[in-house]
This record gives C-alpha cells, structure tokens and sequence, in this order.
C-alpha cells in the first residue's frame, strides 16, 4: 500500500535535506555554502507567513496537495 505525502510533509524533507547537504559542503569545500542554509530557512519563513514559498509552488504544480486547511 503507497500513500502519497502531503506538500507539508514534502517541504519539510526537502528542507532538511538541502540543510544537511549545505552543512557537507560547507565542510568539504567552503563557508560560503552557509548562503544555501540562509536560503532555505528563509523559503520557510516565506511559506509560515504567506503560505507559499517558490518550492511549494513547485510542488503544487507536480500535483501534491497540501494538509492544512489554508492555501
């Protein structure tokens, strides 16, 4: 049985993934991969404040629906 996650849930793996990448990077080859961190908490203030960030959007159009109530 497959269930398909909810764009909240997607989000929020994506996030933590790109987090965890740019902390690699930033070991591996330079600080200036922090911009990547600072990119990705702002795309999640931007999706808390105005309930869309450029990914959710993204993923909108890929065709996941979104789990809370407001859009």
């Amino acid at each position: 049985m497959t269930t398909k996650w909810p764009l909240e849930r997607v989000l929020f793996a994506l996030a933590g993934s790109m987090a965890l990448l740019s902390v690699i990077l930033v070991a591996v080859f330079s600080p200036w991969f922090l911009i990547l961190t600072a990119f990705v908490g702002i795309n999640q203030w931007m999706y808390v404040a105005f309930g869309a960030c450029p990914a959710s959007l993204v993923l909108k159009r890929l065709g996941l629906q979104s789990q809370c109530g407001w859009k």
